[in-house]
């Protein structure tokens, strides 16, 4: 048996919600056994690593799923028929008010592989002017403008999360967050 695709026996949708859908993939294994693997399926997201020539734009908000309140990036869920820049852009506007001239993907990739079935964006964004914020019925955020140079230190602070590190690894890795001469 090719080991890279494991034949599926049964796939079942135990329950839907307005989030995401839960559910079991039977599969054999490679070595012929069965057994259940068990999967949540979310919407594909968005985190928006937005800069000004100083600051990395955050925003703070309570997280019911945790209970703690989390200083993260921007985020939010690509909707039917959105790029992920479309979806950044959106996101970018409704939650702080600011819109980017210029939306770069730096990466996409799946998250926790093994239960999730999800994928996000890491949008690099730049260029922000003032713009309408709409936030939806269930945001209730503070935009927390950052300096750059402190930015990663801060989201790396407990409680931290696993978007905002990312993101901001990513656009470090890739030359974006800090200016030419940085030396540490």
């Amino acid at each position: 048996m090719d080991e890279t695709e494991w034949p599926v026996i049964e796939s079942e949708t135990e329950y839907e919600t307005g989030w995401y859908d839960g559910g079991y993939d039977l599969v054999e294994q490679p070595d012929g056994t069965e057994k259940r693997y068990y999967w949540a399926e979310l919407p594909d997201a968005v985190v928006i690593v937005a800069r000004t020539d100083d600051e990395v734009i955050f925003v703070e908000q309570y997280r019911p799923s945790i209970r703690e309140t989390h200083l993260e990036l921007p985020a939010g869920i690509v909707e039917d028929g959105e790029s992920y820049t479309e979806a950044a852009r959106r996101e970018l506007e409704e939650e702080t008010g600011l819109c980017p001239s210029s939306l770069a993907v730096l990466q996409t990739y799946s998250v926790a592989t093994g239960v999730l079935r999800h994928d996000r964006a890491i949008v690099y964004a730049e260029g922000l002017e003032p713009g309408q914020r709409d936030r939806d019925t269930n945001e209730f955020l503070e935009v927390r403008p950052v300096a750059v140079e402190e930015a990663l230190t801060v989201a790396r602070e407990q409680p931290a999360n696993d978007a905002s590190i990312s993101g901001l690894l990513l656009a470090d890795a890739d030359g974006l967050l800090y200016t030419a001469g940085r030396t540490s």
